[in-house]
């Protein structure tokens, strides 16, 4: 049985002093929920804070991106090692704003990929498609693309260390969200896929995430398919009280 994971993604979100306020209003609403991981995917500025923040909790620890190599002259990038330093557990790769706006690659995101994985960090990796690429069928055909290149050639049980956060692009910070059997329906697919490229058991070993425009009013409906393991949360994850009902969707 998989367990559900639940991330925020605080994006270029919260000072040190927001987080903390969060932590201390977030920590009491779920600290006796055993039954989701819980992520809290930080800004670089704030691994600090909220690692210190967390401890003693069952919150683990995540960062937004990184680099595929320890060190060197890459302004502005940040080393797996500098993550880890800080307990750091998760790490969001291929967001689609990493994609679309930062014009990240699939080979590039494959690199970032495995050495996530050569260091002990999970990657969430994030896959989907554009309202464009919806209207015109080509969902499937986009999905195939970006999991094929970081999966084909991977050992499968490295690849069952990988999370998997299915964002339509079309969905992530507009209020529109994907039908649950729409989510459903394209989550079931990659799981499919992840068959061909393996075998049943790690493909159904892999947790499938959604992500886009979840919210407290949703979650319920979402994380009662059968193949959705948890979800990325944007927006919704910025307020304690709507991340905390959220995370606790089972009460």
């Amino acid at each position: 049985m998989r367990k559900p994971i639940i991330a925020a993604n605080w994006k270029m979100h919260k000072t040190a002093k927001g987080a903390e306020d969060f932590l201390e209003q977030f920590k009491p609403l779920v600290v006796t929920n055993k039954e989701v991981d819980i992520v809290l995917c930080v800004p670089f500025t704030l691994l600090s804070t909220v690692s210190q923040g967390i401890k003693g909790s069952l919150i683990a620890l995540g960062a937004q991106n990184m680099y595929p190599e320890e060190k060197g002259a890459f302004t502005g990038e940040i080393a797996p090692g500098m993550l880890l330093e800080f307990n750091t557990k998760y790490v969001i790769i291929g967001h689609s704003e990493r994609r679309e706006i930062f014009g990240e690659t699939d080979e590039f995101i494959k690199q970032k990929v495995n050495k996530a994985l050569e260091v002990g960090l999970t990657p969430i990796l994030c896959v989907g498609e554009t309202l464009e690429e919806r209207e015109k069928g080509f969902t499937e055909a986009k999905c195939r693309k970006q999991i094929e290149a970081v999966f084909k050639g991977l050992d499968k049980n490295l690849a069952q260390q990988i999370v998997i956060a299915y964002e339509p692009i079309w969905a992530i910070g507009t209020g529109i969200t994907a039908s649950s059997e729409d989510a459903e329906e394209t989550i079931a697919y990659i799981r499919k896929l992840l068959a061909g490229i393996f075998d049943e058991v790690t493909a159904e070993a892999v947790r499938i995430q959604y992500g886009g425009s979840v919210k407290p009013g949703n979650i319920k409906e979402l994380m009662a398919q059968p193949n959705i393991d948890g979800a990325l949360v944007g927006g919704a994850s910025l307020e304690p009280e709507s991340f905390a009902k959220i995370v606790n969707f089972k009460e």
